[in-house]
């Protein structure tokens, strides 16, 4: 299996020079990565959420250049084909580019959450955004009680921002 430093080393390449877009997406896979051990998932579990973490927003900049904006939906149509390129390429098996691919192409919808890897990529990204985005309390609060849905993903919530 290729280690998931490989994938980091890759998106670190293709995200350069975008120093802050590199460390949103080194925070959320340090996040996920965080709450998925919480969560006890299974080693291949925890492989795609990782991965697909890394990768959530490897869409960006196809979207600016096609669309002239980096918006979710954007990405979510951007983001797998760049992805599913980049881990055909390191070998990655097929069954984890499809679920990976997957939780990029959705990691902007969130009433169709279908997995507990899905619902923490969701979750860890809500905690990067809640700091880089500077959400007020209230609107914490609104996210807290919409969106989270771990007990992992609860407590450190609860913990640093509420």
């Amino acid at each position: 299996m290729i280690s998931v430093e490989t994938i980091l080393r890759e998106a670190v390449i293709y995200d350069s020079p975008d120093v802050s877009r590199i460390n949103h997406f080194l925070k959320v896979y340090a996040f996920a990565k965080m709450i998925g051990q919480g969560e006890g998932l299974s080693a291949k579990e925890q492989y795609i959420l990782e991965v697909a973490a890394v990768l959530h927003d490897i869409g960006i900049k196809e979207s600016e250049r096609k669309y002239g904006s980096c918006d979710g939906k954007y990405q979510e149509i951007e983001g797998p084909v760049i992805a599913r390129e980049m881990l055909e390429r390191l070998g990655v098996e097929k069954e984890i580019v499809e679920r990976v691919c997957f939780l990029i192409g959705h990691h902007h919808t969130y009433d169709q959450v279908d997995g507990i890897d899905y619902q923490i990529l969701i979750e860890a990204d809500f905690f990067v955004n809640a700091y880089e985005g500077e959400m007020n309390a209230e609107t914490m609060r609104t996210v807290y009680k919409r969106i989270f849905r771990t007990e992992m993903g609860k407590k450190l919530f609860t913990e640093m921002y509420l």
